[in-house]
């Protein structure tokens, strides 16, 4: 599916107009990337890592959304696809079951460096985009939002929620000794990164089980979250909550 063919979706479709970003815009993305990117060095998973690279992020100047685009569909067929802001969750979903990520153009101002409470070019490109170039996590994504398209039960999709949430936004994995981070959250939000490098928050093995019955919780810092041992075991792990909603007992 393209962009032309998605129908809840096309209300919220605009182009990024790159050339309207100003110089101070782009000094702020670039004090963003300096507060974060050291830490992340350290703390980061491979993958995020090594995806920024393929995707061509710079840490001096606002990311061009169809230069971004252009690296990833050759690997794994996804776009950073702009619109205008948040967006419902049918359009949502039918966005990712497409493969084209819903991204905003409008970056925060120098006052509200740490925190906004909608997500701007810098959470959802610096944050997510990057694990766009794993395959395995792209073939996650893309089912994620297939399945809950095709869900209309409220309750059921509060589950699914949750997966998203402990994986896609606040997800950790280990490599070898070592956990990391990878969810959007964690990448994006210095404060959150450090409550878990920090060891300020409880860190359990990744199960379906335990992630489907953690309920969100968006006004304080997380106290507990779960890692994965590959993103094999998210993919997994999505198959079994579709299995799940399709025979009922999800909800």
């Amino acid at each position: 599916m393209t962009t032309a063919t998605l129908s809840f979706a096309a209300p919220y479709l605009i182009q990024q107009n790159y050339s309207a970003y100003t110089e101070e815009q782009h000094s702020v993305w670039a004090e963003l990337v300096g507060r974060v990117l050291p830490e992340l060095e350290r703390h980061a998973s491979r993958t995020y890592l090594e995806g920024f690279d393929i995707i061509g992020l710079q840490r001096d100047r606002l990311p061009n959304l169809q230069s971004i685009s252009a690296r990833l569909r050759p690997r794994t067929g996804w776009n950073s696809t702009p619109v205008s802001g948040f967006l419902p969750a049918p359009a949502f979903f039918e966005m990712l079951a497409s493969r084209n990520f819903p991204t905003t153009t409008w970056l925060r101002s120098r006052e509200s460096l740490e925190y906004t409470p909608e997500p701007d070019i810098f959470h959802d490109v610096f944050g997510h985009v990057p694990m766009h170039a794993h395959k395995v996590f792209a073939d996650f994504l893309e089912r994620y939002g297939r399945v809950c398209a095709a869900i209309s039960n409220a309750a059921v999709l509060e589950k699914l929620g949750r997966l998203f949430w402990y994986t896609v936004e606040f997800g950790l994995i280990r490599e070898g000794s070592e956990t990391k981070v990878y969810g959007s959250g964690l990448i994006s939000s210095h404060g959150e990164c450090l409550n878990v490098v920090g060891g300020h928050c409880a860190i359990h093995d990744f199960s379906l089980d335990e992630v489907l019955a953690t309920p969100v919780k968006v006004d304080e810092l997380h106290k507990l979250l779960f890692a994965v041992s590959s993103f094999d075991q998210i993919y997994e792990a999505m198959h079994q909550a579709e299995k799940r909603a399709l025979n009922g007992s999800l909800n």
